[in-house]
């Protein structure tokens, strides 16, 4: 999901348009992380980014998404961009 969300529109209010964002990234995770995994693969890893603009968009963890809408909600943005590409990956063991 490579997508610039407008945060204005004449008859919805802000706070519903940002909950509408949340909600589409949401089902883009969930969707992407039904898909059938590759043989000798454990899990479904995300590359994300997030900015105002997509040249000015700094790499986020997955995990981070939801607390940068709500800075962007703070802010008033009137648009921003969200990057989100899944790919396959394996786990590893945690370091000492």
């Amino acid at each position: 999901m490579k997508k610039t969300f407008t945060l204005v529109h004449p008859k919805i209010k802000y706070p519903r348009l940002v909950d509408a964002v949340r909600g589409d990234v949401k089902k883009y995770l969930k969707r992407e992380r039904r898909k059938e995994l590759p043989d000798g693969i454990d899990f479904w890893d995300f590359d994300c980014k997030f900015g105002p603009t997509a040249e000015e968009a700094k790499v986020i963890h997955v995990a981070e998404i939801g607390k940068f809408i709500d800075a962007a909600e703070v802010e008033q943005l009137k648009s921003f961009y969200v990057e989100i590409l899944a790919k396959a990956a394996r786990r590893t063991k945690k370091p000492k």
